[in-house]
């Protein structure tokens, strides 16, 4: 499930490179404060605190209540960013489940 979320919203960061209506952006916005929510806690659980720092930061640049203004210039960089870090942490980083002993 993580694999989907991660290439998905790098997908859809992506798309916000593109001439877009207004409602996308807005939708992105919901979007990606959920996942790097989850995201967030996940990396939490697996002790990778880095990858914390960085999905909260997500959070709280792409929160929908509190908008950050930033320059379509700025959020391009930022998307772009965010895009890589997901693609990147995606295949760097698999979750070590341990099972437990019988």
């Amino acid at each position: 499930m993580n694999k989907v979320l991660h290439i998905g919203l790098a997908l859809l960061l992506l798309i916000c490179l593109l001439d877009m209506p207004y409602g996308y952006y807005q939708l992105i916005r919901i979007v990606s404060f959920v996942i790097f929510i989850y995201l967030g806690i996940t990396a939490y659980s697996d002790q990778r605190i880095a990858a914390v720092i960085v999905f909260a930061v997500g959070v709280l640049l792409f929160n929908p209540i509190f908008k950050v203004a930033l320059g379509r210039q700025i959020w391009n960089v930022v998307d772009i960013i965010y895009a890589a870090f997901l693609i990147y942490s995606n295949y760097k980083f698999k979750t070590n489940k341990i099972s437990s002993p019988k």
